[in-house]
Parts: structure tokens; C-alpha cells; sequence
């Protein structure tokens, strides 16, 4: 097996095992927002919105 699918099957199983321990609803209070959403949905939004902001700095630094 190539070694690129392998190191891709591993991070799947990893991040199936991360979603199945962290499925408990957890309440978010943001100024004056309310929701609830899955502690592994949240981890992984913030975690994107992390990247999108370093991606987009990134760019406009490197374009000043």
C-alpha cells in the first residue's frame, strides 16, 4: 500500500475516534448568541475558522 493512503487511512480512523468521544452537546454563549452544537463540531469549526484567518493574514502580509 502506498504509503500517502496509509497515512490517510490512519487520520480517518483517528478523527472518527475523536467525533465518537466527543458527541456530547455543549452550550455556546457568544455576546448575545445562544446555541448548542457537538463539542467535536465545535473543535473542528474553530479549528477551520483558525486556519482561514492565518490563510487569509498570511496572504495580506505577504501581498503589503
Amino acid at each position: 500500500m502506498n504509503l500517502k493512503v496509509t497515512f490517510m487511512l490512519i487520520l480517518a480512523i483517528m478523527s472518527l475516534i475523536f467525533i465518537s468521544q466527543n458527541l456530547a452537546i455543549v452550550d455556546v454563549h457568544f455576546l448575545i448568541w445562544q446555541f448548542s452544537v457537538s463539542r467535536a463540531m465545535l473543535i473542528i469549526l474553530l479549528l477551520l475558522v483558525g486556519f482561514v484567518l492565518g490563510w487569509l493574514l498570511r496572504s495580506y502580509f505577504r501581498n503589503r
